[in-house]
C-alpha cells in the first residue's frame, strides 16, 4: 500500500540521499585506493546505521507500517545485492580493472544502476496501480526464479561473465584505447582522443545490475507498493554495496548456502504476491472476478522474520561448513580481488 508520508519529508529525504551519493562519488574520485578491511567494515556499518536511522525517522513520521516495510525491502534488496557481487568480481577480472580504480568503477556503476532502477520502479508502480492482476505474474516469476536458484545451488556463481548486447555495442561504436590510463575515461592515443576501457566497465556494471533488478524489484513490490519506500530501500542497499565488495572479497566463496537462503526469500515473497493478487482479485475466470476472502494477508513482521531467519541460517550454515577441513578448498583459495600479472 501507499503511505501518506508528508511531501516535505519525502523531498528532504530524496535530497539527502542524492547528496550522500554525490559526496561519496566525489570522495572516491579524489582519492582512488584499495580500502583496508577495517575501512570497509567501518563504512559498511555506517551505511547500515544510516538505513536503520532512516527506518527510525519513518517510524516517527509515518508510524510502524512504513518503517517495517522499508526494513523488509531494504534487507531483501541488500541480501539480493550480495549475489550481485559474484558477477561484479567476474566483470572486474574479465576487464582486468586496476584495483585502485575498482572503487570508482563500482560507485559510477551503482549510480547508473540507481538511475535505471528509478525508471523501472516508476513503471512498475504505474502498472501495479492500474492492473493488480500483474501480481500474479510477478509472484509466478519469483517462484520460478527461486526454484531455479535452488536447483543451481552453490554452482550458480561458477559461470563466466558474458558481455550483454549494450556492452558489445559500446565496444564497437566508441573509439577505444587498448589499455587504461589511470582513472581517465578518455585519453589520447597517437594524437587522437579515444575512450578507455573504463567506460565499457561502467556500462557493464550498471546494465548487469539492472538485469538483477528484474528479480529484486518485483520482490520488493511484494513487500511494499509505495514507490518512495521501494526506491529508498534500493538506494540504501546499493550504497553499502561498494564497501561490502571489498570487505567480503574471497569470503564470498564461503557463502555456499546463500543461494538457498535467497531462494527461500524469493519463493516466500512470490507466494505472498500471489496471495495479495487473490486477495484483490479482479480476474473474471477466478472466483467470478471477486476477491478470494479466505486468503490471509501476510503481516510485515512475518516477512521480516522469514527474511532475517533465511539470511542468518544460510550464512551461519555456510561458515560452519566451510570451516571443516574437507571444505577448506574454497575458503583457503586466494580472494578474487588479487592482482593479475597484467595489473602488476
Amino acid at each position: 500500500m501507499n503511505h501518506e508520508l508528508p511531501v516535505v519529508f519525502e523531498v528532504a529525504a530524496m535530497v539527502a540521499v542524492v547528496s550522500m551519493l554525490v559526496l561519496d562519488l566525489a570522495i572516491v574520485r579524489r582519492r582512488p585506493h584499495v580500502p583496508t578491511t577495517r575501512e570497509s567494515l567501518v563504512w559498511v556499518l555506517v551505511y547500515v546505521g544510516l538505513a536503520l536511522g532512516f527506518a527510525g525517522l519513518l517510524a516517527a513520521v509515518g508510524g510502524a507500517a512504513p518503517a517495517g516495510e522499508f526494513l523488509a525491502g531494504w534487507l531483501t534488496e541488500y541480501s539480493l545485492s550480495v549475489d550481485n557481487l559474484f558477477v561484479f568480481m567476474l566483470i572486474m577480472s574479465s576487464f582486468a580493472v586496476p584495483r585502485e580504480q575498482q572503487q570508482r568503477v563500482l560507485m559510477v556503476g551503482i549510480v547508473l544502476a540507481l538511475v535505471l532502477r528509478g525508471g523501472f520502479i516508476l513503471a512498475g508502480a504505474a502498472v501495479l496501480e492500474r492492473w493488480t492482476w500483474v501480481f500474479y505474474l510477478f509472484g509466478a516469476f519469483l517462484v520460478y526464479t527461486a526454484v531455479k536458484i535452488a536447483r543451481d545451488g552453490a554452482g550458480g556463481g561458477d559461470e563466466e561473465y558474458a558481455e550483454n548486447r549494450l556492452v558489445r555495442t559500446v565496444r564497437r561504436v566508441l573509439p577505444m584505447s587498448a589499455g587504461y590510463d589511470g582513472g581517465r575515461v578518455r585519453t589520447v592515443v597517437d594524437g587522437r582522443r579515444v575512450f578507455t576501457p573504463l567506460v565499457v566497465v561502467f556500462v557493464a556494471i550498471g546494465t548487469t545490475d539492472l538485469l538483477f533488478a528484474f528479480d529484486s524489484i518485483p520482490a520488493i513490490f511484494g513487500l511494499t507498493q509505495d514507490p518512495f519506500l521501494v526506491f529508498t530501500a534500493n538506494v540504501f542497499a546499493l550504497m553499502g554495496l561498494r564497501q561490502l565488495y571489498f570487505l567480503l572479497g574471497g569470503l564470498l566463496d564461503r557463502l555456499v548456502y546463500l543461494p538457498y537462503g535467497l531462494a527461500v526469500i524469493l519463493g516466500f515473497i512470490g507466494l505472498k504476491l500471489v496471495a495479495e493478487a487473490l486477495h484483490t482479485n479482479t480476474l473474471p475466470f477466478l472466483n467470478g472476478g471477486e476477491p478470494v476472502a479466505w486468503v490471509p494477508e501476510v503481516p510485515t513482521w512475518v516477512s521480516l522474520a522469514v527474511i532475517a531467519v533465511s539470511l542468518a541460517g544460510a550464512t551461519v550454515a555456510s561458515l560452519l561448513v566451510t570451516r571443516r577441513p574437507e571444505a577448506a578448498g574454497p575458503a583457503d583459495a586466494e580472494p578474487v580481488l588479487r592482482e593479475t600479472d597484467e595489473q602488476r
